[in-house]
C-alpha cells in the first residue's frame, strides 16, 4: 500500500525527500552517462570489470517498455535471455526486477544492467556524489553497495528461473559504481565488491516474518485504508508491532508516526539502538530512571549498576556546581546572578 498516504492520514506525513535541485542534477548526470547508446557506460564496464573481452562497439539497447510492473518484469527477463544467447554486449536501461520480500513481491529498478559477451550480468549504479582523487565518501559508497546487493539478489532469482536444467547465467558480485569525477560532470567509475552486503541482505530477508503470518495475528477485518477515520486507522496500524529507531527517519514513510508512539510510551529505542542495547532488559525511560534512583532493578545487573553509579556521579557534580556558584552583587533591581 501507499505508506506515504497512510502516514498523511495519520497526521504524520513524511518530511524527507531528495531536493529538486539534487534530483535534476542526478538525472542530468545519468543522461550524460547513458548518452550515445550508453557508449561511455559500456566503456567503463569494459575497462573496470571485463578488459579481456572484446570492446563494446555497437552494443544492443533493447526496449523494455511494457504494461505495468509485472509486464516490465517479464520483458526484462526476456531481454536478459535474448542478450545471453546473442553473445555480445547489451545494455538494459532501467530494467524492472521482482524480489520476494517476506512473501510479497517488491519491484526494483536498477539504473542499468549490462550483459557481457560471455553471458554474465553486471549491475550498474549511477550516483551524483563525486569521486575525489578516485575515492568517494565511504558512507555513500556503502549505501550504494547495499542497494546494489538487493538488485544482485533479484537478478539471481531471474537467472535461476531462466536456467532450466542448465547452468544459470552468472551474476557478477562486483558492481560498477559510476560517479562524477572530482568537481566536474565527467563520469568515472569504480568496481565495488558487494559479496558481504549480498550475504547480509540474503540473511536478513530469510529471517523476515512472512506477511501471511503477520496478517494471521491481526483482528478480523483490520484495514489500513487512508479513508478510514483517524482513530480507527491509528488502532489498525498499532495492531502491527513496530521496532522504531532513529535510523527509520531516513527510510520509512511511517517513521514520524512510530517515533511519536515510541515517545508517548517512553520507549528507550527512540533514543537509538546502541543505547537500547546497553540497557539490556530496561525497555522504557521510567524503568531506567527507577533503576538509577534505586527504586527498581536488580543491583547485580550490569546495566542497573552502571545507571546507579552514573546517578551518584551526577549528584556529586551538581553539588560541586552549587558550591561553586557565588552570588554577584546586583547593579540594580535585577535578580542576583551566579558566576
Amino acid at each position: 500500500m501507499d505508506k506515504a498516504a497512510l502516514a498523511g492520514a495519520l497526521g504524520s506525513p513524511p518530511a524527507f525527500g531528495q531536493s529538486q535541485f539534487a534530483f535534476m542534477r542526478g538525472n542530468a548526470f545519468e543522461a550524460r552517462v547513458k548518452a550515445d547508446g550508453g557508449a561511455e557506460l559500456l566503456r567503463l564496464v569494459h575497462e573496470r570489470l571485463d578488459p579481456g573481452a572484446e570492446p563494446p562497439a555497437g552494443a544492443e539497447v533493447p526496449d523494455l517498455s511494457a504494461a505495468g510492473p509485472q509486464g516490465r518484469v517479464a520483458r526484462t527477463a526476456l531481454a536478459l535471455r535474448e542478450a545471453a544467447a546473442a553473445g555480445g554486449w547489451t545494455l538494459l536501461d532501467h530494467p524492472m526486477l521482482a524480489l520476494d520480500v517476506a512473501g510479497s513481491p517488491a519491484f526494483l529498478e536498477p539504473d542499468a544492467v549490462v550483459v557481457h559477451p560471455d553471458g554474465g550480468w553486471t549491475v550498474v549504479e549511477i550516483k551524483s556524489f563525486p569521486m575525489l582523487d578516485g575515492s568517494a565518501d565511504p558512507a555513500k559508497v556503502g549505501a550504494a553497495a547495499r542497494q546494489a546487493a538487493v538488485y544482485v539478489l533479484a537478478l539471481e532469482e531471474v537467472a535461476a528461473r531462466l536456467a532450466g536444467d542448465g547452468a544459470p547465467p552468472r551474476v557478477h558480485h562486483r558492481v560498477l559504481l559510476v560517479c562524477p569525477k572530482d568537481f566536474s560532470n565527467l563520469p568515472t567509475a569504480s568496481a565495488v565488491d558487494i559479496r558481504r552486503q549480498r550475504a547480509v541482505t540474503a540473511r536478513q530477508l530469510s529471517r523476515l516474518t512472512r506477511v501471511e503470518e503477520i496478517a494471521g495475528t491481526l483482528p478480523e477485518g483490520t484495514c489500513f485504508s487512508p479513508e478510514l477515520p483517524a482513530e480507527e486507522l491509528a488502532a489498525a496500524v498499532d495492531a502491527v508491532p513496530a521496532s522504531y529507531a532513529p535510523e527509520c527517519l531516513s527510510t520509512c514513510d511511517l517513521a514520524f508516526h512510530c517515533r511519536a508512539r515510541a515517545r508517548e510510551s517512553g520507549a528507550v529505542a527512540a533514543l537509538g539502538r546502541p543505547l537500547r542495547a546497553e540497557l539490556g532488559g530496561l525497555s522504557s525511560v521510567e524503568e531506567v530512571l527507577a533503576a538509577a534512583h534505586g527504586e527498581a532493578g536488580d543491583p547485580d545487573d550490569p546495566a542497573v549498576a552502571a545507571l546507579r553509579r552514573a546517578a551518584v556521579l551526577r549528584a556529586e557534580a551538581l553539588d560541586a556546581a552549587r558550591a561553586a556558584c557565588l552570588p554577584v552583587p546586583p547593579a540594580g533591581p535585577e535578580v542576583p546572578a551566579c558566576r
